[in-house]
């Protein structure tokens, strides 16, 4: 019997299975679409923000995906007239600065005190990135494999597929997108407000490309023109899509740019269409039994802000380890009650954001009015951080009220010396185990500390500060394998903080 199935082989799906087999779990990504539909749906371009690209380092996977988004950025600059590729160019020069931090509903957040950490590309690419990894650890992937209906009893998750094959294992989680069968199935609630806008991204030839602004807020709705080349947007607020499946047509397209621009828009050819909405909703909890939720399963919203994908990614490296050291039997199956209790707070704040930029992107000029205000607020220091901090996920703590303040939060940057030699802490967590860090800048004697941990070397590593570290009276660190701090205190209270997060000591 397979450990774990995964449902859904998107970036959530891979990058959990990634972190599955890397704890020493055995998933299986079971996938309904093949390489070409997944290829269709991966309009529009996907942001990572700064703490998923932390995340990303932790395994090594920020150098692989930043290659792609720099060898798409040279595909697209070359593929435009004179006027768009310097708008590429001004992307590039302003990503390799380090300058971009996002936006809030469509107003920058840059910011020159610090280079920031983001990386933006198509979804399929981050996909490549992903499956390769997950090829090269051995996982396997299955494509074309519908779910049509799940299961669960005291010893197993079942798994029908849709040719009447059965697939157990020991858990599953549905990664299986906002119209999740898993969770459908496996009767999650998912209660929510209903969509209020229809958006529309193509890839589409216009009679008359000028027509159409590189960016526009008008009194009809938003359009905008992608870096990708050929790629259109429009957001109108008619109260959302009445069949977001069918196919999309020209007239369909070259309609709604005309209602938003107020242009007489021609549109001579259309390859491919999709609609989406600002439907928002969230599942009431990720965990029924042996099944878990992750990613767009459990939480929908606008994709105003460029959330979403960041919200799943993150949801799959909390869960990976946690779920790896239960179907090992090394945790305990209480240790998966902590993903809902920690990673459902941070969704409901970034479905409570995203319906705010959607808020302050309707028309009208009360909402013209408020954007110019919120525009200066977000040049005031401290709600730039605020915001800054917000939409790059930067503000997490998954332990809020803790008697230290560095509990709950990513782990702080300091070089730290293990067996091997003196590496930055991201190098340190790449195997997948946790890390218990001597705060004191020597690597001498450690007064008991590794004999402290010994029941548990097979889950947890110990380093040493390279310099002593600011942590206020903690003088050990534990480090989850995700990057955040899961305790602090002195060398007394290790042996029961690693019981807590990793099981029992062998």
């Amino acid at each position: 019997m397979t450990d774990v199935i995964i449902v859904g082989g998107g970036p959530v799906g891979l990058l959990l299975a990634c972190e599955l087999k890397l704890g020493g779990a055995d998933p299986l990504v079971l996938e309904a679409a093949t390489g070409e539909e997944r290829r269709t749906r991966s309009l529009g371009l996907r942001s990572l923000n700064a703490r998923t690209v932390q995340s990303l380092a932790l395994r090594g996977l920020v150098e692989p995906v930043a290659e792609a988004q720099w060898a798409m950025l040279g595909e697209f600059a070359g593929d435009r007239e004179p006027a768009e590729a310097d708008v590429v160019a001004l992307m590039v020069e302003l990503l390799q600065e380090g300058l971009i931090k996002g936006h809030f509903s469509g107003l920058p957040l840059l910011d020159e005190r610090g280079k920031a950490e983001y990386l933006m590309l198509k979804q399929h690419k981050l996909e490549t990135v992903l499956a390769e990894r997950a090829a090269a650890m051995g996982v396997r992937i299955r494509q074309g494999c519908a779910v049509v209906d799940v299961v669960q009893d005291e010893s197993a998750a079942v798994a029908t597929l849709a040719d009447g094959r059965v697939e157990r294992a020991a858990y599953l989680v549905g990664c299986d997108g906002g119209r999740s069968v898993v969770r459908k199935r496996s009767g999650f609630a998912f209660d929510g407000t209903p969509p209020t806008m229809t958006g529309r991204t193509a890839v589409a030839e216009l009679a008359s490309p000028d027509a159409v602004s590189s960016a526009l807020r008008g009194p009809g709705g938003l359009v905008n023109r992608s870096l990708v080349p050929g790629e259109v947007a429009t957001i109108e607020f008619d109260g959302g899509p009445d069949d977001r499946d069918a196919p999309m047509t020209a007239e369909e397209l070259a309609g709604s740019l005309r209602r938003v621009t107020g242009q007489d828009v021609v549109v001579k050819r259309l390859e491919a269409g999709i609609r989406y909405s600002d439907n928002t909703r969230h599942a009431e909890t990720y965990r029924k039994g042996r099944v878990l939720l992750a990613g767009d399963a459990a939480h929908v919203h606008s994709p105003i802000g460029g959330q979403g994908l960041n919200l799943g990614l993150q949801d799959a490296v909390n869960l990976g380890w946690k779920l790896a050291l239960v179907v090992r039997g090394l945790a305990p199956d209480s240790l998966l009650d902590t993903y809902t209790a920690e990673r459902h707070p941070v969704a409901a704040r970034v479905l409570r954001n995203t319906r705010a930029q959607v808020a302050l992107m309707r028309p009208g000029p009360q909402v013209d009015a408020l954007r110019e205000v919120l525009g200066e607020v977000l040049e005031l220091p401290d709600a730039k951080r605020h915001f800054g901090g917000m939409v790059e996920g930067a503000d997490v703590d998954y332990a809020p009220g803790a008697p230290h303040p560095q509990v709950g939060r990513f782990a702080p940057r300091l070089e730290a010396t293990a067996h091997d030699g003196a590496r930055p802490l991201a190098e340190l967590l790449r195997d997948g185990r946790g890390l218990v860090l001597d705060l004191s800048g020597t690597s001498g004697p450690d007064d008991g500390l590794c004999g402290a941990v010994a029941g548990h070397r097979d889950r947890v590593r110990v380093a040493h500060a390279a310099e002593p570290a600011a942590t206020g009276d903690a003088g050990v660190l534990l480090v989850r394998p995700d990057g955040y701090v899961a305790w602090a205190g002195g060398r007394d209270g290790i042996g029961d903080a690693l019981t807590t997060w990793f099981g029992p000591p062998r």
